[in-house]
This record gives structure tokens, sequence and C-alpha cells, in this order.
């Protein structure tokens, strides 16, 4: 019979070697962010928040005012992954097939052949999501959650990785279809992109002022890396502690009174058990990008805001007083003890 203390070392040397391995294969993920950094002035949370998409294999949504480089983010990302990338402009008109792609008649042969569109593709930027109609986004929301396409009788399994970056306008109404809640919960994070400060902006002035721009973002990594670097991330080890503040933090967005949280009039719906398993993968791809082989508490508060505000449904009450969900998410990681 083995002991506990024997258990304990086996389980300190297995995190060990897998500490010293995720530091060999996080290092190309970490010349990825330089080098796109070369491009993008300031940006940093947003390029560190695609990074844990591609690792914790989770789609996200980009949301900011027009200006602020999340398309151009996105675009310098696929160059530096050696992989094949589709940018695809949501406008009023688009259709499911333009998406996913359609059955074509040939005449010379009397059959239908498969014309398959452009969300084949490793990496898919949806840019202004929320000016497509409700069918293209039920079309290309299946692909993020099923990760197939069924086009006339036949199925097709998108490629491996295949993460979608959804881009949209916050302060833009008309024109727009707001993406349904069920439909907001199939993205793993929910990134909220501001404004840059002075200096940033006296930078991207120096940089970008130009007839033409001559930047140019060289490959860095390549697809196989990145599906290697997530069986890393599976392998990390997750105490019971730091599970069980993970568990905490998501049943008080449903049940605040159970954790004398005084918020319960601000919250009409609390965040899927999704969320549960988006914020302990997004903690595990933040441990990686770290090169530890452990989460510790701060990968989970880290991630926490982004994984859970578009899954928390605040009242009319909440926003008559100008409270928003991240208000509701902040204090409930300032209440809930950390382990």
């Amino acid at each position: 019979m083995t002991s506990p203390g024997t258990t304990t070392n086996s389980n300190h040397a297995r995190i060990k070697a897998l500490t010293e391995e995720i530091k060999i294969h996080s290092e190309p993920f970490r010349r990825l962010l330089s080098e796109v950094g070369q491009v993008i002035v300031g940006q940093r949370e947003l390029m560190h928040r695609m990074l844990i998409g591609l690792l914790g294999n989770g789609h996200l949504l980009i949301e900011g005012v027009p200006g602020l480089a999340k398309t151009t983010a996105v675009a310098c990302l696929a160059k530096g992954i050696h992989t094949s990338f589709q940018r695809l402009q949501f406008t009023p008109d688009l259709l499911p097939a333009d998406l996913i792609g359609t059955l074509v008649y040939r005449p010379n042969d009397h059959k239908f052949v498969v014309q398959k569109g452009p969300i084949f593709s490793n990496l898919i930027l949806a840019d202004e999501i929320n000016r497509a109609p409700a069918k293209v986004q039920s079309a290309l929301l299946e692909a993020m959650q099923e990760r197939q396409v069924t086009i006339g009788n036949h199925t097709y399994p998108m490629d491996d990785p295949f993460l979608v970056m959804a881009t949209q306008n916050p302060i833009e109404q008309e024109g727009t279809y707001p993406l349904p809640e069920a439909q907001m919960d199939r993205f793993m994070l929910k990134i909220m992109v501001g404004y840059p400060s002075r200096a940033e902006e006296i930078e991207i002035l120096g940089r970008m002022s130009k007839t033409k721009q001559t930047y140019e973002v060289q490959p860095v990594t390549a697809p196989d890396e990145i599906v290697k670097a997530r069986e890393l991330v599976d392998e990390i080890y997750i105490d019971e502690k730091v599970r069980d503040y993970i568990v905490d933090l998501v049943i008080a967005t449903r049940e605040p009174e159970t954790y004398k949280l005084p918020i319960s009039d601000l919250i009409q719906f609390g965040a899927s058990p999704r969320a549960t398993i988006n914020l302990t993968l997004a903690s595990k791809a933040n441990a990686f990008l770290n090169s530890r082989g452990y989460v510790t508490p701060q990968d989970v508060k880290e991630m926490a805001l982004d994984v859970l505000r578009h899954r928390v449904i605040i009242t009319y009450e909440a926003e008559a007083e100008d409270k928003t969900s991240d208000d509701v998410v902040r204090a409930i990681l300032d209440h809930i003890p950390v382990p």
C-alpha cells in the first residue's frame, strides 16, 4: 500500500517534469506574442486572451469601438501561425450558404457536388458578427459548438485547430442583430477592448501614420505545435481547493444568497456549467503561458471576468442603477475567499 507521503512526492515529481516540458513548448507562443507586438501597439491583454482561446480550444468574442486594431490583431495572429485563415465580413444580406458552402449542380455530370464555404479553415475572423441575421449566426455557432457542418446529406468535420474570433461594435445599433444569450454562451471568452494610453497613442502615431504600411508578421509556430500544447494544457495539475474555488465562483452567480452576497436583485440568470469548464480550461492555458505545470488561484481570478461577463444576465433593476455584469462578477471575486 502506498503511503500519502509517497503519493505527494510522486505528484511533485510529475508536476516538476511537466513544468520543464511546458517551458520548452510554451516558447513558440511567447515568440508569437512578440511577433504580433511588433505590429500591434498595446493591447497586450487582447493578444494574451487570443492565445488563451487558441490553447484552450475555445472561441472568442471581442467587443470594442471601431479603430482599436481588433481585426488587425486577429489577422496578425493568423500570420504568426503557419496555417489557413479566413476573414469573413458579416453583413445583413449574408446567407448561411455564403459561410458554410452549398451543393452545386454540374450539368455535365448530372449530379450535385459540394462547394465548401470559407468556414473550412483553421482560424476564422467573423468581423462584426452582430451585423449578420440570426440564420447566419446560427450556422457559424453550430460549427463552433459541434465542430462540424452539414451540407446536403453529408456532415463534414472542421479542421483542427479550429478557432473563431468574432468582433462586434457596442455602439452601433441600427442594422445589427444582437447575439442571443444562448449563443453568447458558446464563446469561451468575451474580451472588452479599450482605448490605448497616451504613450501608446503617440507610438501608434509614429508607427502607423504612413500612406503605405510595411509591417510583416513572420510565422513562428504551426498547427501541430498547437495540438501538442493543448495536450500539455490537459495534463496541467489543478488542486482540489482550486477546483472548489472555480465552482464557488460560478455557483455564486446563480445563488449569491448562499454565499451571503447582497446582489441577488442584480442577477436575472447566472452562469451555466459551460462557464465552469471554460474557466478551468482558461486557467490551465494561463498557467501554460506562464510556464507552470499547475494552476494557481491567481490564474482563476485573472480569467474569471472574461469567462463570466457574457454569461451573467443582469436585471432591469441593475441596469437602472447603472450596474453591469462586470460589476457583479467583480463583487463575487472580491467576496469569495481565495484558497
